[in-house]
């Protein structure tokens, strides 16, 4: 007689953890290059963005020289930052998460000021954030970057260092990214939503992934496949 072997228990909802990106994944599009366009005194800035996608610097080096050339007040930047728009189904995903005790992260390669403002206008409530790191100084932006691999001069911020910092031995890792700056944290995931530049990586080099264009479909997604 043939034994019956029971199915292998799901995971429970609780030992996933999310990690979002920023720019153009929670928030509605890239908020730190749309305000070079806005607040950059020159246009020296795009020959950075040249370099950079064509691989000759990595990006703190890159936001390094376009910070330099961004000049606004404190209170001009405050307006811009209210009016930026987040996805609506991030505070729906983040509902979610609460029902199922799933713990969510943001890794952003942008600054802390940037995101926190924007996230407060967007009564988004409460979610860990790692990214660089901003002050003001007469106009100017001062950029800190304290989470920067000495030993990688890839990404202004390690987006992976943060990542694994977050785990325990079960955890079950879901990423939700857009940028080459997730392409290094996403190869630890167990689960990869990914368009734009991260999509492209996944299908070169066939990582399993599933593709999204907004957060509702990862919503749809989750709320469905989540136990």
């Amino acid at each position: 007689m043939r034994k019956k072997f029971k199915a292998a228990p799901q995971p429970a909802a609780d030992k996933h953890i999310v990690f979002f990106d920023f720019d153009n994944t929670i928030a509605e599009k890239d908020v730190f290059d749309d305000m070079l366009v806005h607040f950059s005194k020159d246009r020296r800035w795009e020959e950075l963005e040249k370099q950079w996608r064509a691989g000759l610097i990595g990006s703190r080096a890159c936001l390094e020289g376009q910070i330099k050339g961004i000049r606004v007040a404190k209170t001009r930047l405050d307006r811009y930052l209210s009016g930026i728009k987040i996805d609506p189904y991030f505070k729906k995903l983040l509902a979610l998460f609460k029902t199922r005790r799933i713990k969510a992260v943001i890794l952003s390669d942008n600054f802390d000021y940037i995101l926190k403002k924007i996230l407060s206008a967007n009564a988004a409530g409460k979610i860990r954030v790692y990214s660089n790191r901003m002050r003001f100084s007469r106009g100017r932006l001062i950029p800190r970057f304290p989470f920067a691999d000495k030993r990688c001069h890839s990404c202004a911020h390690c987006k992976k260092k943060n990542l694994l910092a977050n785990l325990n031995g079960q955890s079950i890792i879901v990423y939700i990214g857009d940028g080459r700056s997730d392409i290094c944290p996403a190869q630890y995931a167990q689960m990869v939503f990914a368009k734009d530049a991260l999509l492209g990586f996944c299908r070169k080099n066939k990582i399993a992934h599933i593709p999204f264009k907004g957060l509702k479909e990862v919503h749809r997604y989750l709320k469905r496949s989540l136990p």
